[in-house]
C-alpha cells in the first residue's frame, strides 16, 4: 500500500520528492510518482500545496497482511553473551507462535556469535537468522537498523519481539518507522486478542494509573518492546535444533554516522543493574531519609545484589530513577528481593512480583507487601537492618 497521488492535480513541484525521507517519490514526466518503498509515512502529504497526494482510507491495511507471517524475537548481545530478556522473548514467542500456528525465529547480530545459535534452538525458536561481521561488534543504532528492516522486507514476520532495553528503545521504534508500522513501548504483558487473533500488547499509561491493550491491525510487521523480567526464562531443551539462516550483511563503513571511541565500566554499575541481578535490596518512603539508603547499599554489597527504590523514594530525590522499581520503573525478577520500608502500592508490586523470594521489612503490619511477601518481619526497618547485616557478615564468616 503507498499514498495516493492524482496526476490531474500534480502541478510537478516535486516538493514531495524533497520531503520523503525513503526516497520513495520519483518524477516522471513533470509528474510525481509513488514507488513501491513508499512507507505511507505522510511527510508527502504534509508539504504538497494542491493537495495532489492523500493516504489510504481509514481502516484499509497498508499493506497485504496476509504475505506476513512467522514471529520474530531479537536478540541482544553485548560482548558475545545474549542478554536474558531474549530468552524470556523466546518462551513467550513460543506461546504466541504456537497460537498462531506458525514458526517463532530468532534475529541474531554481531561479530562472531553463531555459537549462540545452539541456546537459541534450545530456548524454542525454530529458526535463526544470523548477520554477523565486524560492523556488527558493537551495537550502533545505523548498522543494526539497516540490517534488521532489510531482513523484514525480505522475510516479511508478522510480529517482532524486543526488549525493552536502552538498545531496544533505541532500535524498535526506528526499525518500526523504516517499515511503516507502529510499535507499541514498553509492555508487561502480551496475548493473543480472541476477535481479531492479533497480538494485544498490554503496557501502562497515564503515569501507570490504567494498563492500556493495544492492537496494530492494518500495518506489519506487529511490533512492540517487553520489559525484561516480565516473563520467566524458559528451561533451555539442548535436544532441540533448528534452521540456522546465514544472512549477507548489506552494511557499509559510510551507513554508520557515529564511531566507538571507548567503553567505559562504571564502578557503581553492579549496584543499579537490577534486570540481571539476583538479590536486590529496595527502600521506600519508610527509610525516612536519604542517608539511610546506607543501610540498603551496605545489605546490597553484602549479597552482591543491586539497590532498588520505591516510585515515592525516587520521587523525593533520595535514589536516581535508574533504581526505581515498578509499573513506572523497572520490572524485575531476583531470587531474593528484600522491601525495606515499602508499603506495597500495587504499582510497585507490578514491578517486583514474579521474584523467586519476597522479603518484608515494615513497621506497619497491615501494609499490603506482606500479602505478596514470603517472609516479613514487622518492625522499624533502621532497627531491623543493622542486626539483619550483622547476622549475615557472621554467616558469610563463618563459611
Amino acid at each position: 500500500m503507498a499514498v495516493i497521488i492524482e496526476k490531474e492535480q500534480c502541478i510537478g513541484c516535486s516538493a514531495c520528492v524533497g520531503a520523503c525521507p525513503f526516497g520513495a517519490i520519483v518524477m516522471e514526466d513533470d509528474k510525481a510518482v509513488v514507488t513501491d518503498t513508499c512507507t505511507v509515512c505522510g511527510a508527502c502529504v504534509d508539504v504538497c500545496a494542491v493537495t495532489a497526494i492523500t493516504r489510504p482510507a481509514a481502516g484499509e491495511p497498508a499493506v497485504d497482511t496476509s504475505e506476513y507471517k512467522g514471529v520474530w524475537v531479537y536478540i541482544e548481545q553485548f560482548q558475545g553473551k545474549a542478554r536474558s530478556v531474549g530468552f524470556e522473548l523466546l518462551g513467550q514467542g513460543r506461546i504466541l507462535a504456537d497460537s498462531r500456528g506458525q514458526e517463532l525465529a530468532a534475529v541474531l547480530i554481531g561479530d562472531d556469535v553463531a555459537p549462540l545459535a545452539r541456546e537459541l534452538f534450545a530456548s524454542g525458536a525454530d529458526k535463526v537468522y544470523l548477520i554477523e561481521g565486524p560492523e556488527y561488534k558493537h551495537y550502533s543504532t545505523d548498522a543494526y537498523t539497516i540490517a534488521i528492516t532489510d531482513l523484514i522486507h525480505t522475510y516479511k514476520p508478522a510480529v517482532i519481539l524486543m526488549g525493552a532495553t536502552n538498545d531496544g528503545r533505541d532500535l524498535g521504534p526506528r526499525v518500526a518507522c523504516r517499515v511503516g508500522t507502529g510499535l507499541t513501548a514498553d509492555c508487561t504483558s502480551l496475548g493473543i486478542d480472541e476477535e481479531s487473533g492479533l497480538v494485544a500488547w498490554t503496557r501502562p499509561a497515564f503515569g501507570g494509573n490504567i494498563m492500556a491493550t493495544i492492537l496494530c491491525p492494518n500495518h506489519r510487521p506487529q511490533m512492540g518492546t517487553v520489559r525484561p523480567n516480565v516473563f520467566k526464562r524458559p528451561k533451555p531443551d539442548m535436544s532441540r535444533s533448528g534452521e540456522l539462516v546465514r544472512v549477507a550483511s548489506k552494511v557499509k563503513a559510510a551507513d554508520i554516522r557515529t564511531k566507538l571511541i571507548e567503553i567505559l565500566s562504571l564502578a557503581d554499575t553492579a549496584s543499579c543493574n537490577l534486570e540481571e541481578a539476583e538479590f536486590i535490596v529496595a527502600g521506600g518512603r519508610g527509610m525516612g531519609k536519604p542517608e539511610n539508603f546506607a543501610l540498603i547499599e551496605e545489605l546490597a554489597a553484602i549479597l552482591g545484589g543491586a539497590v532498588g527504590a520505591s516510585r515515592a523514594a525516587v520521587d523525593a530525590g533520595w535514589k536516581p530513577a535508574i533504581h526505581q522499581v515498578g509499573q513506572t520503573g523497572k520490572t524485575v525478577a531476583p531470587k531474593v528481593y528484600i522491601a525495606c520500608g515499602i508499603s506495597g502500592a500495587i504499582q510497585h508490586l507490578a514491578g517486583m512480583s514474579t521474584s523467586d523470594i519476597i522479603i518484608a521489612i515494615n513497621k506497619d503490619a497491615d501494609a499490603p507487601i506482606f500479602k505478596s511477601a514470603n517472609f516479613g518481619i514487622v518492625g522499624d526497618v533502621l532497627e531491623v537492618l543493622p542486626i539483619l547485616i550483622e547476622e549475615i557478615k557472621k554467616l558469610k564468616q563463618a563459611c
